[in-house]
């Protein structure tokens, strides 16, 4: 196997001081792309772990990019209750009270490539909102002011497919390894055009560069399963954001809940990232002197104004220029922070600072703080980067319209249901007990209908019984669907992650979340299918099982979208049980079975035809009463099931005699009084064949599948209003 050479270069940040840094020829370490130029495909077993060998490489020139914003403002409404004072000795009210309150005012500034640019403030100043502000995450009419990527204005299309953002939590498929998730990544984002050992060697470079290569194979894990570190999982999380090698990067506060340790590491990281050629813009609560050191821009933000926005070394002198100068030895963000939150404080808040901020920049602007190596125009800097070998994901080199140089998706929807249902399988493979929770639900119930039901005879009270067991046993299936609640719920938020940025296509989760579901769903139902359809002592010999199989394994896909639809909806678990087992209760009352549908009230007809029990209901009976010469009552039997049952068969047959006499008929002990075509008569099961109602049935599958795909457009949009 040939090796795999990954080149590292030393920062040139420790060699050239901050002010001039700009000035020089810019020194960057190489893409990921150029990483690869240099990587051999892997021969042979392609599941081996490719051997990396650290070579020292001549830094090259990174391409400019600059990301402006100027007068971003962005405000809500909030309504609040006020209490209004008694009137006459009277009782207070409270009335609801609209007002704006204002996230964001009036706030500008930049950030550069092979810059790190760090927004601060206490919570609630606004640094999230001006992160999703940058990013796009909030609607274009509610959020004022202007964005520009190298002077031009940025499109939502182009900056999804230019940029990632990493969220604040760490979303991730716990059973993975860090490798595969990383794998699954660059599998989405890395075009197919790419070959798989070119993608593990991308991969494997990521994982170094994160300094992963320790964890590499061990699973991220969660509360019940023993994984990664806290540091490890937030390293993960930014590199599956940046496989395909982004030139805008944001971040929610990367470092939160991690120690000293492993936040410095992180933001280390996202240095490298930014000496690659990229613009790294996050969000931080409280950077120690380590991460300090780090930073190349910072923005401090109090109720959503501007206080401080330049370079970190500048802080010392710009509060000595306020008023309150900085103490030797004290780790200067926080002096900052505390001051601000004092300033807040007071009657007059943060205004004067603020103020005083304005006039600081312009009196100490310096003529080059944008030199002309920013000039370029967004579409010849993306035509450079690209040809340098940036936007891996599918880029082509078309420097006439930067919108179409990178597509939308960089792999076609077959792959991408290929990927989306291993990766998922993959993951749920590893958790065998939520599968054996639902197989041990299946056996039970069905040992407990099988026992209680065994071998059902041909008698008046053996039909009631076969109404009883076949109404519960369809029934049943839709309330072992509900298992299939949690399983989007939970991965909600790492679909809107991805999808957010293009990793995939929401028709795409839909088609895989089906596929990986069906071989569960047809192994539940043939099991519970053989153990009742013979114990129970159901018609039809092999062909009537091999349709009870069908119906119910209709009746287990129709219930499994109709609550994988359900959980597209509900925010919360609990929500989505209490809703899915009222509605299958309101389908088991309205199916037909403790009323029939001639008796239904017209008024609550419609729920009946909407009962999704009443199908699969319907189809069992049609298949299990269908023989029109099998007959259920005979002479005698007549009179079961009534207060003349426990008389004598003399007396019963003399009471036949009787009535074969008033009504000039003959009727005798073996005279066949009902078939099956009577119960269904009876039943009211009289406009649908069998079939019909099992198509109709496998239709509400796919029904609700739509309505998923339609609630994850609508309902994802990972937007503010």
């Amino acid at each position: 196997m040939s090796k795999i050479v990954a080149q590292n270069v030393s920062p040139v940040r420790d060699c050239v001081p901050l002010y001039d840094r700009r000035q020089t020829v810019e020194m960057s370490l190489p893409t990921f792309a150029q990483l690869l130029n240099n990587m051999g495909d892997v021969t042979g077993d392609e599941t081996e772990t490719p051997v990396h060998q650290v070579l020292t490489m001549q830094p090259q020139n990174s391409i400019p990019f600059l990301l402006s914003f100027s007068n971003l403002t962005y405000s809500v409404r909030v309504r609040r209750k006020v209490a209004f004072p008694a009137i006459y000795g009277g009782r207070a009210e409270e009335a609801p009270v609209t007002r704006t309150k204002v996230l964001l005012h009036d706030i500008s500034g930049e950030a550069r490539d092979g810059e790190l640019l760090a927004v601060l403030g206490a919570s609630g100043s606004g640094k999230s909102t001006l992160i999703d502000a940058l990013a796009n995450r909030i609607a274009k009419e509610s959020l004022k002011g202007e964005v520009k990527l190298n002077g031009e204005k940025l499109h939502t299309k182009l900056l999804k497919v230019i940029s990632a953002y990493v969220m604040q939590d760490d979303l991730l498929y716990p059973m993975l390894t860090v490798e595969e998730t990383l794998m699954f990544s660059a599998q989405f984002r890395l075009p197919r055009t790419l070959s798989k050992s070119k993608k593990k060697g991308r991969v494997q470079a990521l994982i170094d560069q994160l300094g992963l290569r320790n964890a590499a194979k061990t699973i991220i894990g969660d509360e019940g399963h023993r994984g990664v570190s806290g540091g490890e999982r937030r390293r993960v999380s930014i590199g599956i954001d940046i496989i395909h090698d982004p030139i805008i990067l944001f971040l929610d506060e990367p470092t939160s809940g991690l120690d000293s340790t492993s936040a410095f590491m992180v933001v280390k990281v996202l240095q490298r990232i930014a000496q690659s050629g990229s613009i790294v813009i996050m969000s931080i609560h409280q950077p120690s002197n380590r991460i300090l050191g780090l930073l190349d821009r910072l923005i401090f933000l109090s109720h959503g104004q501007t206080v401080y926005s330049d370079s970190p070394l500048n802080l010392p002198q710009f509060f000595a220029d306020f008023g309150h100068p900085i103490p030797e030895n004290e780790n200067r963000t926080e002096f900052a922070l505390d001051l601000i939150r004092e300033l807040e404080d007071s009657p007059d808040g943060t205004n004067n600072l603020v103020e005083f901020n304005r006039k600081w920049k312009n009196t100490n602007r310096n003529s080059a703080t944008t030199p002309a190596r920013y000039d370029l125009s967004l579409k010849e800097a993306i035509s450079a980067s690209i040809s340098r070998g940036k936007l891996v994901s599918g880029a082509t080199n078309n420097a006439a319209n930067p919108t179409v140089m990178v597509p939308t998706f960089a792999n076609p929807i077959w792959t991408e249901i290929a990927v989306l249902s291993k990766r998922s399988f993959t993951n749920s493979w590893r958790m065998p007990e939520i599968f054996f929770v639902r197989f041990s639900a299946v056996m039970v119930t069905g040992f407990i209908l099988a026992t209680i039901f065994w071998r059902l005879d041909n008698s008046p009270k053996g039909i009631w019984e076969r109404l009883g067991f076949i109404a519960f046993a369809v029934s049943t299936t839709y309330y072992i669907c509900t298992e299939a609640l949690p399983v989007f719920i939970q991965e909600r938020y790492i679909f809107m992650r991805e999808t957010a940025y293009n990793a995939y296509r929401r028709s795409s989760y839909c088609i895989s979340h089906a596929l990986v579901s069906l071989p569960g769903l047809i192994f539940l139902s043939l099991l519970f299918v053989a153990l009742t359809f013979w114990a129970v002592g159901l018609d039809g010999g092999a062909s009537g099982f091999l349709f009870y199989f069908c119906v119910f394994l209709a009746s287990i896909w129709a219930g499994n979208s109709f609550v994988t639809f359900l959980s597209g909806v509900v925010p919360h678990v609990m929500i989505g049980y209490i809703i899915v087992v009222a509605l299958l209760g309101y389908f088991l009352l309205f199916s037909g079975f403790y009323m029939n549908r001639d008796r239904i009230p017209s008024y609550w007809i419609w729920f009946h035809y909407l009962s999704l029990v009443k199908y699969p209901y319907e189809a069992v009976l049609l298949n299990e009463f269908k023989d029109p010469t099998k007959c259920f009552v005979r002479g005698v039997q007549l009179f079961d099931n009534s207060q003349l049952g426990d008389l004598p068969n003399s007396i019963k047959e003399k009471l036949l005699e009787n009535i074969s006499e008033t009504l000039n008929v003959t009727i005798t002990s073996s005279t066949c009084l009902t078939s099956g075509a009577d119960i269904l008569v009876q039943q009211g099961i009289t406009q649908l064949n069998k079939w019909n109602c099992l198509w109709v049935t496998i239709a509400w599958g796919f029904f609700f599948r739509i309505l998923f795909y339609f609630s994850l457009l609508l309902g994802s949009k990972n937007k503010r209003r």
